[in-house]
């Protein structure tokens, strides 16, 4: 199963989007179309990598846009990028999203005692390759920490690429304590921090900060997709969502592969990039 992307707009600039396509070419959503799963049996799962490591723009599946291309978060009117809080450069994993899970804003969490974020389950890839926007890769689940996003529930899923010449030595959270020493503490600095820049207080988190592991975070995920199945089924309200999707034979949100084209066609025509601005490039210091 193999995935292209299509960039319509012009890049870093508020009408640029990246729609997704089978290997058909038939458009598709990354959110409803690309299956959960990799490989069931073995726990593997897809993941849309949003946000390569080392990248500022906050760029994002688009949940409430038709066929959810990614596009980039606009805050106060301005695109949005990732402050880089000392001695972090942009994201420090490969950041993105598990397809076809839903965290339901409807559902306080048992653990967390907090609802879901209303997105896709968030995945940082801890792989030695920095990936490309919009590419889709297998992921093997490490374990995840449940950070208290403005009150909401927002798991972040560790995993690693399963084409990483190292994935096989990576079976468990400590694995990654034990072989990329400094990882998490990072990870967990970076998200707790990341606000800051923008006014806001840092972030609080579930279970004092701690990972949990990788059964936990698998368990995690399948809940999620089981919100997602509610959801595109129409057994859940979407509110704002948008389901339409191209594969997902018995949702009521189904359509066909000219109404997925007419939506891409009605984008902007991809054109030449905007520069990022020399602000995204700027250290963020501040005592801890």
């Amino acid at each position: 199963m193999s995935f292209t992307i299509e960039e319509r707009g012009r890049p870093n600039t508020q009408d640029y989007r990246v729609f997704f396509k089978n290997s058909a070419g038939k458009y598709i959503s990354p959110f409803h179309d690309i299956p959960v799963y990799a490989n069931e049996a073995q726990n593997i799962f897809h993941a849309v990598v949003e946000v390569p490591r080392w990248t500022n723009a906050k760029m994002e599946i688009a949940t409430k846009d038709p066929l959810n291309p990614l596009k980039q978060d606009v805050k106060k009117g301005n695109l949005r990028y990732v402050a880089n809080v000392f001695p972090h450069k942009g994201y420090i994993w490969n950041y993105g999203a598990i397809p076809q899970t839903w965290e339901d804003p409807n559902h306080k969490d048992s653990d967390t005692g907090c609802c879901g974020d209303n997105d896709p389950i968030d995945i940082c890839d801890i792989g030695n390759k920095v990936c490309s926007r919009g590419e889709i890769i297998k992921v093997k689940v490490l374990g995840t920490l449940a950070l208290i996003d403005e009150g909401e529930t927002d798991w972040k899923v560790i995993v690693i690429n399963t084409e990483d010449p190292e994935a096989a030595d990576f079976n468990d959270i400590d694995d990654v304590r034990r072989l990329k020493p400094g990882y998490l503490e990072a990870t967990f600095d970076w998200f707790k921090r990341y606000k800051v820049p923008d006014g806001k207080p840092e972030n609080q988190f579930a279970f004092n900060g701690e990972f949990k592991d990788r059964d936990f975070a698998i368990k995690t995920v399948k809940s999620t997709h089981e919100f997602w199945k509610a959801l595109i089924s129409k057994k859940s309200s979407a509110g704002e969502i948008n389901c339409m999707n191209t594969s997902v034979s018995d949702s009521p949100f189904c359509c066909s592969a000219g109404d997925a084209e007419a939506v891409v066609k009605s984008a902007c025509d991809f054109g030449a990039e905007d520069p990022i601005p020399s602000s995204a490039d700027k250290w963020f210091y501040y005592e801890k």
